[in-house]
């Protein structure tokens, strides 16, 4: 699997600053869109900002848009569609998941992991009923036309210093990708019912924490993705309680974005310069806007921390544990099956 790598501080000075602002912004959206879903509006446009690397790439942000919009809308027709059949609707998630993992297997492409995460959240989604799965594709349609807006702005604001455009360079995986991407489907199934035995609907961004461990290819490297998940998960709760710690001294909505923006700046610059992987200050502020907007709507700070941090915790170990065993009882990677070299 294709990981964005760090930005460098010498292409991008900026980056860090565009993080924050980026973050403040989407909440400054919220008050406006009054979504059903915030956590939605919140961490989406920071996601899709934030794969960004070097100069800015219009078509890879628009192409990131389109794909919020337009997968959501079909798995949301296919959920209604085959709800009311259990098996049938069970099968066609399997499928789904199994389409999406052999995409990543076989040429590493993030293509696959989009098609992975919207049909983990709307087919979870959908066991909860029409009205819920109806209000998770309409987030996903404002928190796109919200990046939309965001995107090309913020990068008017702070453009990168190079001209340059990244380019993604994903590397396909060997062995028998059929029996990788089975393994990882069916393991994802069983993780889908589970969240959806113990997460509430507006906690299911964060589900995603626990499920995209399940992309990488070797059992190695889903350990060391899923220790990253834990790592950020830690990290953002604990910027989430300072800023609604920060907050409550002060209830106003520019402390609120001003807040927001510092949580970002910080975690950009540990993007940058920080001991960690990138990914991990990146999934940080994601898991940090989500509690910080979930916590403001419905639900109680301490509680949305701990139940995120119990999540990562049981749902991604648990998932890369039955990965890695039912990869060593299969060997579908031949000799490269715990080297843990190929992502």
């Amino acid at each position: 699997m294709y990981v964005t790598p760090r930005p460098v501080a010498a292409e991008d000075p900026h980056y860090g600053i565009r993080l924050g602002l980026t973050g403040a912004l989407a909440y400054g959206a919220i008050p406006l869109l009054n979504p059903a879903l915030p956590p939605i509006i919140a961490a989406l446009p920071v996601g899709l900002v934030a794969a960004q690397r070097k100069a800015f790439d219009p078509g890879k942000l628009i192409g990131g848009v389109i794909a919020m919009i337009v997968l959501p809308w079909l798995m949301t027709w296919v959920v209604e569609w085959l709800r009311p059949m259990p098996l049938v609707y069970v099968t066609a998630v399997w499928a789904l998941y199994f389409a999406g993992f052999l995409m990543i297997l076989r040429s590493g492409a993030q293509a696959g992991m989009l098609i992975v995460v919207v049909t983990v959240l709307i087919s979870v989604m959908g066991m909860h009923g029409t009205a819920t799965v109806e209000t998770l594709r309409d987030g996903f349609l404002q928190a796109a036309l919200v990046t939309l807006v965001i995107g090309p702005l913020v990068y008017l604001v702070l453009p990168a210093r190079t001209r340059d455009r990244h380019v993604d360079a994903p590397v396909p995986g060997g062995g028998r990708a059929v029996t990788g991407a089975a393994i990882r489907a069916t393991v994802l199934l069983a993780l889908s019912f589970w969240l959806y035995a113990v997460m509430q609907p507006s906690d299911m961004m964060m589900a995603v924490v626990a499920s995209m461990v399940l992309v990488f290819p070797t059992r190695r490297t889903v350990f060391s993705e899923a220790l990253q998940r834990i790592r950020a998960t830690v990290l953002g709760g604990a910027v989430a309680l300072g800023i609604l710690a920060l907050f409550t001294l002060s209830p106003h909505l520019p402390i609120l974005l001003g807040l927001v923006f510092l949580g970002g700046l910080w975690l950009g610059q540990r993007m940058l310069f920080g001991a960690q992987p990138s990914m991990v200050y990146q999934y940080a502020f994601s898991v940090t806007l989500a509690l910080v907007a979930g916590a403001l709507s419905t639900q109680d700070p301490g509680y949305a921390t701990f139940t995120r941090i119990v999540l990562t915790l049981t749902g991604a170990f648990a998932a890369a544990f039955a990965v890695a065993v039912l990869d060593g009882l299969t060997q579908w990677r031949g000799g490269a099956a715990d080297t843990g070299d190929t992502a």
